[in-house]
């Protein structure tokens, strides 16, 4: 399998890993030489290894970038949240880890829980196209989506606008909770991303073997190891598949 594998992943004799540079979780900095650093491209590079290859980074500025380029010829793997929109034509594997999705509200919100969010009148900043906003276009049916380009800019949107309700990974919130008095973070998540690693949904051979590889990873305590050593907070090993 691994040879039938590394023929579909690693055409160029390299394993080129599309890297979402938006995640602070998961890209927590870059190396002397400018790669990106953190538990995602730690990952790409235990595949590598796995397959018997060298890595190259494809960084991205959004995870939205990173998933048009399937089947493109840019990257062989992609690592980026597993979402329905994206599953259609990229094969992902199981979570490797999970992030909690959540809301913040203005001081003297009437919104008190997750539930009170979804109603008529609520506008809700997210940055568009991640993987958490697009749990809240299939999902939300009665509020309404303000998708901005942007973590920062999801947050002066919600600012400068006034709206009822900011969307993000918890993590984020808590920094961002910081920047005004009276700002409050929901209990409890509308949602928890899926990070995982995809490849073209043609790659049959080499979708077995990363998902054999992820399932082997949170086994032997690699990812928690790697999530550990960039001292991520907010970040949690993904249940077996």
């Amino acid at each position: 399998m691994t040879d039938k594998a590394r023929t579909e992943l690693a055409p160029t004799g390299v394993l080129r890993a599309g890297i979402n540079l938006s995640n602070f979780l998961l890209v927590t900095g870059r190396s002397a030489n400018a790669e990106p650093v953190g538990v995602s491209p730690d990952m790409a590079r235990a595949a590598a290894a796995a397959l018997g290859v060298p890595v190259h980074y494809v960084p991205f500025k959004t995870p939205g970038e990173l998933g048009d380029q399937v089947g493109k010829n840019m990257w062989d793997i992609g690592l980026i949240g597993a979402e329905p929109q994206r599953a259609e034509k990229i094969a992902f594997t199981a979570a490797y880890c999970e992030i909690e999705a959540t809301y913040m509200v203005p001081a003297g919100s009437p919104i008190t829980s997750i539930a009170d969010v979804d109603k008529k009148g609520v506008r809700i900043a997210v940055s568009a196209r991640s993987a958490y906003d697009l749990w809240l276009v299939n999902n939300i049916k009665n509020a309404t989506l303000v998708q901005v380009s942007g973590l920062d800019a999801a947050y002066e949107k919600f600012m400068s606008d006034k709206l009822e309700v900011l969307a993000g990974l918890r993590p984020g919130l808590l920094k961002d909770v910081e920047k005004a008095p009276g700002l409050k973070i929901l209990d409890g998540k509308f949602t928890a991303v899926q990070q995982a690693i995809g490849t073209a949904r043609a790659n049959l051979a080499g979708a077995a073997f990363l998902a054999d590889f992820v399932e082997k990873a949170k086994k032997s305590g690699m990812v928690a190891e790697f999530i550990e050593r960039h001292k991520v907070k907010g970040l949690s090993v993904a249940p077996p598949a």
